[in-house]
């Protein structure tokens, strides 16, 4: 039981490892396609549509600090190539070249592979969306053998819930859909002892579909190259130790905006620079990593009537903010009025100019 268990777990990081490099061609070919890097291209009197120049990607990930020199880059973009996640545009050279030659996504395309691994992953990716939202009450911490597991579920209701959303048409239809999202690396029985089954066992999410990230992680062979830390606020499985309400991301096109309206105290405008925000402490590119929940940056409690009175010493800012595959990168906390708590260094809200 116990080997049968140990190679299906193997099993499941290979197909993972496989699901993080097509995470990773995804949210870089968002990336790409925001900053015009793709776009339509001719030569020789023919437009190629939707493609990039290798030459100009080396150069974007150099610059963009995903690759520390071309050789480095190279490598990265032939793992997509080598995966079928980008190809030549007429499909004349196999190997990623660091010339004038044009590459295309093949989801841009339309001739991306949909085999059976790729369409449980697409549904395994739907479904923890389903999971996350904030009007889903199925992921609670829960007990197993004495052992208390953050943000678990127990099977059977987990059933349920694939049979009430019209995932599965019958209990035994919903069992066999948890037992391949299990073999797929996707959710996982928190203590790693049991395969899927319609009961009372408890189980997580193993995969966070949500986590940005890096190209640098497509050149090792393991599956978790950067484990979840529960010291990061935008990480989704962190662990609750005062029992309140989890808060985490929503899930946004990669055309959806959303605008930021932020009230600024006019007189830390000069001890703050440019930034004008409640704390003049860094961004969390120069800082430590954020605790879960950490200790309010405002100076004092402030009511909205008081952010709007006229004369008053604040001065509104809006931000324009267009979301990625993984959301919008960043952390509110309060009420009436809220305020920024924390600020992905690396998500679109960074590059919008927000700060904590």
């Amino acid at each position: 039981m116990e080997e049968g268990m140990s190679s299906m777990q193997q099993k499941a990081a290979e197909l993972e490892h496989m699901a993080e490099v097509l995470l990773t061609g995804e949210q870089l070919r968002l990336r790409l396609h925001e900053e015009k890097v793709i776009k339509d291209r001719r030569h020789h009197l023919k437009t190629y549509p939707n493609c990039f120049v290798a030459k100009e990607l080396i150069d974007w990930l150099i610059d963009h600090k995903e690759a520390s020199d071309r050789e480095t880059a190279i490598k990265l973009v032939q793992k997509l190539l080598d995966h079928s996640i980008i190809h030549h545009v007429c499909d004349e050279h196999k190997e990623f070249k660091d010339v004038k030659l044009f590459y295309r996504f093949r989801k841009d395309d339309g001739t991306f592979p949909l085999d059976n691994e790729v369409k449980v992953f697409m549904r395994g990716q739907r479904l923890y969306e389903k999971l996350m939202s904030s009007e889903n009450t199925l992921l609670q911490a829960r007990e197993e053998e004495g052992v208390k597991y953050e943000r678990s579920f127990v099977a059977s209701e987990f059933v349920d819930w694939l049979v009430q959303e019209g995932e599965a048409a019958t209990r035994s239809e919903a069992e066999q859909l948890g037992r391949r999202l299990l073999e797929h690396g996707i959710i996982q029985h928190v203590s790693n002892k049991h395969h899927f089954m319609d009961s009372n066992l408890l189980y997580q999410c193993r995969m966070n579909f949500r986590r940005r990230r890096r190209l640098m992680e497509l050149l090792t062979e393991k599956s978790r190259l950067m484990p979840e830390s529960h010291d990061s606020p935008f990480c989704l499985r962190k662990q609750n130790h005062d029992n309140r309400k989890h808060t985490s991301f929503l899930s946004v096109s990669p055309t959806k905006e959303i605008k930021i309206v932020s009230a600024v105290r006019r007189s830390s405008m000069s001890s703050c620079g440019s930034s004008g925000y409640f704390s003049s402490s860094p961004t969390l590119s120069s800082s430590p990593p954020v605790l879960c929940n950490p200790k309010s940056v405002l100076k004092r409690p402030v009511t909205a009537d008081e952010l709007l009175m006229p004369g008053a010493p604040y001065v509104r800012k809006t931000f324009t903010i267009v979301g990625d595959a993984v959301g919008w990168g960043f952390v509110v906390r309060g009420s009436k009025p809220c305020h920024i708590q924390a600020v992905d260094p690396s998500g679109p809200a960074a590059a919008a100019g927000m700060k904590v």
